[in-house]
């Protein structure tokens, strides 16, 4: 049995096999979003939720103003157009460094047979981790008020493993394709619309222990409040397209407080 084998339920996910690689890629392709129940074997589960409660005094928390596109306000347009509507995000964050050595995720994230999987479901040739210290594997902690809030993604894709979810609230929510970036095509109408509630909006359904795999560049979303006094617990784990690239500075200070 591999190492990976030991913490993914590869009877349910046959990472290894090409078919299986395919019917994922075709569901992405098709639908913007990847959800694979049942991902984590239950005592890898267990163990990882153990590890997040063991780190989580180790946790950098934020409250961060941003707009749906992830920019600058745009000094050209009205302070209340939707480019510049300012919205409210909140979480806990600890960062790869912060990983025990020997912990499944960084098995998992490490390990060539997952990194081969990822790469034919997103249509890479290959994938690279992040050459800072920081960004490769981080942990997200949402407390009871918390949420992310409306935006879109800058990266192509995202991958996340949940946890632990809340007692109530904490829901993936999205609109599939509403802008298109690469046409310039930001869709100000549309993204009103879903940011104030008057569009109707799909929803995930997570159980812990599901890896997700999401197109967020062009696809608005966010994770609703959480209700009750159990944390949302998520991990976020990054690839590159190309090797030695790193998040900024500038973001790094931002989410996680430090440089390294």
């Amino acid at each position: 049995m591999s190492d990976v084998n030991r913490y993914i339920d590869m009877d349910a996910h046959a990472i290894n096999s090409a078919e299986y690689r395919d019917a994922c890629k075709a569901q992405l392709d098709i639908n913007g979003v990847l959800q694979l129940d049942g991902f984590l074997r239950p005592e890898t589960l267990t163990q990882l939720i153990a590890e997040a409660d063991d780190a989580h005094d180790g946790a950098y928390y934020t409250v961060a103003k941003h707009n749906v596109y992830l920019t600058k306000p745009n000094n050209g347009l009205p302070q209340d157009h939707i480019f510049n509507r300012q919205l409210s995000t909140s979480k806990g964050c600890i960062c790869t460094d912060q990983v025990p050595e020997h912990s499944p995720l960084l098995t998992i994230y490490n390990s060539a047979e997952f990194q081969a999987f990822i790469a034919a479901v997103v249509g890479e040739d290959a994938l690279y981790p992040y050459a800072d210290p920081l960004s490769s594997v981080n942990v997200h902690y949402a407390n009871e008020g918390q949420e992310l809030n409306w935006h879109f993604d800058n990266s192509e894709f995202a991958i996340t493993l949940l946890l632990q979810s809340p007692k109530a609230g904490g829901d993936f929510e999205y609109v599939k394709d509403l802008r298109d970036a690469d046409a310039g095509d930001m869709n100000y109408d549309g993204v009103s619309a879903v940011v104030e509630g008057r569009s109707r909006v799909e929803r995930l359904h997570m159980d812990p222990g599901t890896l997700v795999l999401f197109r967020g560049r062009n696809s608005i979303h966010r994770v609703t409040p959480i209700v009750g006094d159990t944390q949302r617990i998520l991990v976020v784990l990054a690839y590159n397209s190309e090797p030695n690239i790193a998040l900024s500075e500038t973001a790094r200070q931002t989410f996680y407080g430090r440089l390294g």
